[in-house]
């Protein structure tokens, strides 16, 4: 996020975190190195953005967040009007209208042995950091259009972990990040174990063939991403037909278009797969597909969030 210091209400030595109901400096807040978050990877956690002061699809998130910690057993007890009010508070607090928000609730500091004891006491977190303004006219967090390399390193099958449990283990996506850097890349496409595509290492993926809008079923290892759903939302709500199915790498290489999304991003066009220009001619413009769903989004977030102040 190296356009998160844009915009910028406050220095990164006056920024404040939520932490165990508390609000603290940045350079106080701390867990310990028994918190099973630390120890295990052993915690949920959402990343989200607000814009104009407010939480973008905080239900979806909420819900989402519930959804992981069932996956882990951690009933943490804590209720989704709670854990806003802390993520208000810290956006208030930091003074941050547009910000990148990154909520964690881990099982807390237990005995350090693999099996988690039933009673919780759990550690909540949030930290944000500024991010420029979103909806209509706004320029993009992201550097550009996307260069995307599928990776060796491929995604856990969901038996093994579940796909929909966003979890502090993020090691499956941090290899795929590491083979990158060879290429310089700047997303990872990775397969699942039958060598379909599933998603980025942080990232959904979207293309289109000139019939439709395409990605990948959520039947397969993919996060169903709060970004995702809006998309397919925006696509539909226009007449633009959507396949969610299961594709073969070179379905993505061949298209016409391709996309990427996530909170952060928001929808971010790719340029190149596997070093393959999308459109065919090495312009790494956004397609009009993309640009026209991206401009949606846009409009979404200026109406819900800015009352259309720039429409």
């Amino acid at each position: 996020m190296s356009d998160a210091a844009e915009g910028a209400d406050a220095s990164d030595a006056d920024r404040v975190y939520h932490v165990d109901g508390d609000l603290v400096p940045a350079a106080e807040a701390t867990v310990s190195v028994e918190d099973r978050g630390f120890a295990y990877g052993d915690a949920a956690f959402e990343t989200m953005r607000a814009y104009g002061g407010d939480l973008f699809g905080w239900e979806a998130h909420a819900d989402r967040l519930a959804g992981t910690c069932e996956t882990l057993g951690l009933d943490h007890g804590i209720a989704d009007a709670e854990l806003k009010r802390r993520v208000d508070e810290t956006l208030a607090a930091n003074e941050f209208a547009d910000a990148y928000v990154k909520l964690s609730v881990t099982r807390g500091v237990q005995p350090g042995t693999l099996d988690p004891a039933p009673e919780v006491d759990p550690t909540v977190v949030v930290i944000a950091k500024p991010l420029p303004r979103g909806g209509a006219g706004s320029d993009p967090v992201h550097d550009g259009p996307a260069a995307v390399q599928t990776t060796k390193t491929r995604k856990v099958p969901d038996r093994a972990v579940p796909a929909a449990a966003k979890t502090h283990n993020y090691l499956n996506g941090i290899l795929a990040r590491l083979e990158l850097r060879v290429t310089g890349a700047d997303e990872a496409l990775m397969l699942d174990s039958d060598g379909h595509v599933a998603e980025g290492a942080t990232s959904n993926i979207f293309f289109a063939d000139g019939a439709a809008l395409r990605t990948p079923s959520l039947d397969g290892p993919v996060l169903p991403g709060i970004t995702r759903e809006t998309v397919i939302d925006i696509a539909e709500s226009e007449g633009i037909p959507v396949e969610e199915g299961t594709y073969a790498p070179d379905a993505v290489r061949d298209a016409d278009e391709v996309f990427l999304t996530n909170s952060t991003w928001e929808v971010r066009p790719v340029a190149t797969v596997d070093g393959i220009a999308v459109d065919g001619d090495g312009e790494a413009v956004a397609g009009p597909l993309t640009t026209l769903i991206s401009r949606l989004f846009d409009r979404r977030i200026e109406e819900a969030h800015y009352d259309g102040e720039r429409l």
